[in-house]
């Protein structure tokens, strides 16, 4: 029996490995929508409004998606998805880079939209996948925790990289961010063949075979929990949040003084850019070291109430006092957008344990739904880049206070589960 154990876990090794780079890509294909809003504005001549449509339509697909990557996974198995979400991702990118060939904006929002359904299955398998390969328990959970470090990694690794690719441009093409094209596309070819040789693990599928169809209807379900509900709208204006912060400040340190802007480098931008992605690393890290002290909604208030405060002080700090951050001086303002990036760090964790608190039976149904949610991450940026367009950029963070304040709410209010009275168990024939 032994033997056996020792020789799954050298036999899973690769496929682990593979699921790290797979939680990479999520973030480095979802992060270089960031450098290409840059892009866009000057190779199409496009508004603020436009230049966040690319990032709007990758997470629009997660609401097209997210339902349809659970029941695939449920139906075909972690195999099946996954080597469907690399497959998508794959073409996705081609388009992204067939985009800068034939110079088409709707050839690139077509290859936005179907990265962001690659995006969304890979999601939906990644985090139950590692907890599989890893036999569940501490190890499983370790293997996802190691996930999410890679995850952050990737996102900033994007910014900082398409802001070099492009900085020393003078007419901004995609073009100019091929080889980060042509990295992604490589890293999907890869996984794809991996995937397709090894041996995954299917517990759910064996499960699903031999487990009797169910005859009587459940009444309830995840949508019949008031804090789970609210949870949901704090998580699509988290990730509208998330991503809003750093993709309007990349436009805003890019676009030229005549334009509101503050005319830094492109390369320098994505590397304050990077910063923030960063520091959102460090965050989960110091919110895994705390997460056993301190509750989901004492974290997520904290960091709601310190998000609000340091976007008010870079909205209204006056722009003469500067810094020096990657070997050019910058408005001190900057850098108080840049750290909340440890505020947003653990919001996703604290929001989603807050909202399926109770929920038993239907934490399953209420992940997927979590997933669909995720298209905040495109809908809140293109509203801001509009007020943007309107207002300028500085104004436009007042969308970004809004949304703190809401998720401060939820954690002291919106989170109680006021439905305990709701069985959550399975009941016994």
């Amino acid at each position: 029996m032994t033997t056996t154990t020792s020789t799954e876990k050298t036999n899973y090794a690769l496929p682990i490995a593979v699921m790290f780079l797979l939680f990479f890509m999520i973030s480095f294909v979802t992060g270089l929508q960031n450098p290409f809003a840059i892009i866009v504005k000057d190779q199409f001549e496009a508004s603020n409004f436009m230049s966040q449509l690319g990032n709007a339509a990758n997470f629009i697909a997660y609401a097209f998606m997210g339902i349809p990557a659970g029941i695939i996974l449920q139906k075909k198995g972690y195999k099946f998805t996954s080597l469907t979400a690399v497959l998508v991702g794959f073409i996705g990118v081609s388009i992204t880079f067939l985009s800068g060939v034939t110079e088409s904006f709707g050839v690139y929002l077509t290859g936005a939209f179907i990265s962001g359904f690659s995006m969304c299955m890979l999601n939906t398998v990644v985090n139950p996948m590692l907890n599989t390969l890893g036999g569940g328990g501490n190890k499983g959970n370790q293997l996802i925790q190691f996930g999410g470090a890679i995850n952050s990694i990737g996102a900033t690794i994007a910014p900082v990289l398409g802001g070099y690719l492009i900085g020393s441009a003078v007419n901004k093409t995609i073009q100019d961010a091929n080889p980060a094209l042509f990295l992604a596309m490589g890293i999907f070819a890869f996984a794809f063949i991996v995937l397709l040789v090894v041996k995954i693990p299917e517990p759910g599928l064996a499960i699903t075979k031999n487990q009797p169809k169910k005859t009587k209807k459940d009444k309830h379900s995840a949508l019949s929990f008031r804090h789970f509900i609210f949870g949901i709208i704090a998580i699509f204006i988290y990730v509208g949040v998330e991503v809003g912060i750093p993709n309007m400040a990349n436009l805003y340190m890019t676009t030229d003084v005549t334009g509101g802007g503050l005319n830094i480098a492109t390369g320098v931008a994505g590397s304050i850019v990077g910063a923030y992605w960063l520091l959102m690393l460090a965050g989960r890290l110091i919110g895994g070291v705390i997460g056993a002290k301190v509750s989901s909604k004492a974290m997520l208030a904290t960091a709601s109430s310190l998000g609000i405060l340091l976007i008010v002080i870079a909205m209204f700090m006056p722009i003469e006092p500067s810094i020096n951050m990657f070997g050019a001086v910058v408005p001190a303002k900057i850098l108080f957008i840049v750290l909340c990036g440890l505020c947003t760090s653990i919001m996703w964790g604290s929001i989603f344990n807050l909202a399926v608190e109770g929920l038993g039976k239907f934490t399953e149904m209420a992940s997927g739904i979590f997933m669909v949610m995720v298209c905040g991450g495109g809908l809140l940026p293109l509203l801001q880049g509009a007020l943007a367009d309107s207002l300028g950029f500085l104004n436009s963070y007042w969308l970004i206070v809004v949304g703190f304040a809401a998720l401060l709410l939820y954690a002291v209010v919106g989170s109680k589960n006021v439905n305990t009275n709701i069985v959550t168990t399975e009941e016994k024939a």
